[in-house]
């Protein structure tokens, strides 16, 4: 599977023209090969201490934080969906109810993908900075990791290798992660029935053994962003 990745500013008095676009927008993803589609909206987005979220997008007072991701059976139906829609004046001329010169996204490998996400549930979100060297190292820490969440009621996972990253002007993955030389992006989320549960998690999470990290970890998790959003558009399988 391969997946577009993105973090959006939104006003938060223009939600419902956020989502009213999402949904005439998003079925041409689906048209052109995309599997799914979730537009999510920001509902537990702590300020962090070097990176977070709000930051990412240089997000003002007045604006929320949208997570959103668009899943393809593979790069190449992904390029051709993309290509075929740059030459769609149409779409291309559809006005943004969102800063797009803010808007941060990337194409990314999904390496570990695990369960089956159901309508409505939960989205935790991460973008994480992650070391070239190490990224088989990442993937078997997320992969061994997964049945520990599952047994806390997470429904689904994935964690995806960046692969088309853009340099932004203003904004990007990499600075939204103080990335440094040699390091990739991963895209990721977590779903949960609902945020009860998923705090409910967080919180025996803290007290478990088994959830400890380990000493060498195959990333710098205080530039890790993360943050928990409400699913507002899901379209597809």
């Amino acid at each position: 599977m391969y997946v577009d990745g993105f973090v959006i500013p939104v006003n938060a008095a223009r939600r419902e023209e956020f989502v009213a676009h999402a949904n005439r927008m998003d079925p041409h993803f689906l048209a052109r090969g995309a599997r799914r589609v979730v537009e999510a909206w920001g509902a537990d987005i702590s300020p962090g201490k070097l990176t977070d979220f709000r930051r990412a997008v240089q997000a003002n007072e007045s604006e929320a934080v949208a997570f959103a991701w668009i899943e393809w059976p593979d790069k190449a139906t992904r390029d051709a969906a993309f290509q075929a829609l740059e030459a769609d004046a149409a779409m291309m001329a559809e006005p943004m109810p969102f800063d797009g010169k803010r808007m941060i996204f990337g194409g990314f490998e999904a390496v570990v993908s695990h369960g089956a996400p159901r309508p409505g549930d939960y989205v935790q979100g991460f973008v994480i900075p992650v070391p070239e060297g190490r990224k088989s190292d990442y993937f078997k820490l997320a992969d061994e990791a997964w049945p520990l969440f599952a047994g806390y009621g997470a429904t689904a996972v994935v964690e995806a290798w960046g692969d088309d990253v853009p340099d932004g002007k203003q904004t990007d993955f990499y600075r939204a992660v103080n990335a440094e030389p040699g390091e990739k992006i991963v895209f990721s989320y977590m779903t949960w029935p609902s945020r009860d549960v998923c705090d409910a998690a967080a919180e025996k999470m803290r007290d478990d053994p088994a959830m400890q990290m380990p000493e060498d970890m195959p990333f710098d998790g205080e530039r890790m962003i993360w943050g928990g959003f409400e699913p507002v558009v899901e379209l597809g399988a």
